[in-house]
């Protein structure tokens, strides 16, 4: 029969012994602790070029959305017009507040064709068009002298003139 204290005493060696073999499969093992390091930088390497692209995407959605919102209302401010003036006005005005509300008030553009002459009459057709230049994020000038850096974005709008009303 064995007494407590040599009981403690093979525990307490048998302990040492167990470390000293992780100390020494660690000392001899090139892998390890690299794979955090691994991680953090793949982690870095697929992340960046990913948060780009969702920033990029989400600046050409938001461009099409305020191009296709400043080409309709372009086209339903001019045919609810007076005038043609007054709806060539109205259109720049109606197409300046969509493109303010995605923050488009540089490289934004509307323009407005009749089908026939005056553009106002009954039954005709008027066509807006919104163009955008989007300017891709992040790309230093040096690159966006040699490379485009800007894709254009434009939307197509056909209103037509009410036949029954009165001008």
């Amino acid at each position: 029969m064995m007494r407590p204290q040599e009981l403690i005493g093979r525990a307490r060696s048998h302990r040492r012994d167990r470390r000293q073999e992780g100390r020494c499969e660690r000392r001899g093992d090139p892998e390890a602790g690299r794979a955090i390091l691994e991680f953090i930088f793949l982690g870095i390497l697929l992340l960046l070029p990913l948060t780009y692209l969702v920033l990029t995407a989400a600046r050409l959605q938001a461009a099409s959305f305020s191009a296709s919102l400043a080409g309709r209302e372009a086209g339903r401010a001019f045919v609810t017009a007076a005038s043609d003036d007054e709806g060539h006005a109205r259109a720049r005005a109606a197409a300046a507040l969509a493109f303010s509300d995605f923050s488009f008030d540089d490289g934004a553009a509307v323009s407005v064709l009749c089908d026939g002459s005056p553009c106002l009459r009954p039954d005709g057709s008027v066509t807006s068009t919104a163009t955008i230049e989007v300017q891709l994020p992040l790309v230093p000038d040096f690159i966006a002298a040699r490379v485009p850096a800007s894709v254009t974005v434009a939307s197509t709008h056909v209103a037509s003139v009410d036949r029954f009303v009165a001008r």
